[in-house]
């Protein structure tokens, strides 16, 4: 008997890296010993599905509504974003056309449900992200070694690092490794500026190299303003590294209420007390 077939629409493919690419591949290769997965930005004239998963509800609103006219009795899976839950959701109709056509929907951490529309919270069901245990590794003892995993634009908000830097004693043995592309010029242009003793952006990292710098690290800090439920977290609790992050929904809802490492969204000033600390 042939294996059912899962398309998974995403609307960033591998070119972009970014959370959407690596949540669908990441599941793509979870589904592949059951399944026959594929993953696309459009459905085409000669795709079959068994069952559609799809990511981000406005963005791949026209291939929801494609993949409800073509296969009405397929089971639709939509996977909510971070941009969806905690921006769309509250003023774009075709995000809201979405989820009301979906069979399924899934959050990617415990306090997104509460910003799901309580009339569609009965087909809403949490799904954390996984992430393979690694050995954790011996830590350097000279300095703290932190890294930051995240593309170069607003919504990561490298500026909370870079600002944290500025309040920094220059001497203080406290080194930041920035991994991510410089999706915003100017923000690459101040991450180019700032290196030194404490601090380097890197770029870009293939994922094993990613997960490696995560793995030596003392801790990893996540200042993002708005984030859906990041793997990073995940991928960095699951190699013995620990967590200082911005109190948003989408970290809350990761770690907890009650966590001890949060600071407020852009508080630079409480970042660098934090650091300081550790």
């Amino acid at each position: 008997m042939p294996r059912p077939t899962i398309i998974i629409v995403t609307p960033f493919l591998a070119d972009a890296n970014n959370g959407n690419w690596r949540t669908a591949h990441r599941w793509q290769q979870l589904l592949q010993p059951e399944y026959r997965v594929g993953i696309v930005s459009s459905l085409s004239d000669s795709a079959h599905a068994d069952v559609v998963i799809a990511l981000h509800a406005r963005r791949s609103h026209a291939s929801i509504l494609d993949a409800k006219q073509r296969f009405p009795e397929t089971p639709l899976v939509l996977v909510l974003t971070g941009t969806d839950l905690y921006a769309d959701l509250a003023v774009s109709a075709e995000a809201n056309a979405s989820i009301a056509r979906a069979d399924v929907l899934i959050v990617l951490q415990e306090d997104a449900i509460g910003h799901v529309p309580s009339a569609q919270r009965r087909k809403t069901h949490v799904v954390f992200q996984s992430a393979r245990a690694l050995t954790p590794a011996v830590k350097p003892h000279r300095q703290l070694a932190c890294v930051v995993v995240g593309h170069l634009r607003a919504e990561k908000s490298p500026q909370t690092i870079f600002d944290a830097l500025s309040l920094l004693d220059s001497e203080a043995p406290i080194h930041i490794t920035h991994i991510g592309a410089g999706l915003d010029s100017a923000l690459a242009t101040q991450a180019t500026a700032l290196f030194s003793r404490q601090y380097h952006w890197v770029g870009a990292l293939p994922h094993g190299l990613t997960r490696a710098a995560i793995k030596r690290a003392h801790v990893l800090i996540h200042p993002s303003i708005l984030e859906g439920g990041a793997n990073v977290i995940t991928e960095a609790v699951t190699a013995g590294t620990p967590v200082i992050a911005s109190r948003m929904s989408g970290n809350v809802g990761m770690l907890g209420q009650t966590y001890d490492g949060y600071f407020s969204v852009g508080d630079a000033k409480a970042l660098a007390e934090m650091l300081v600390r550790c």
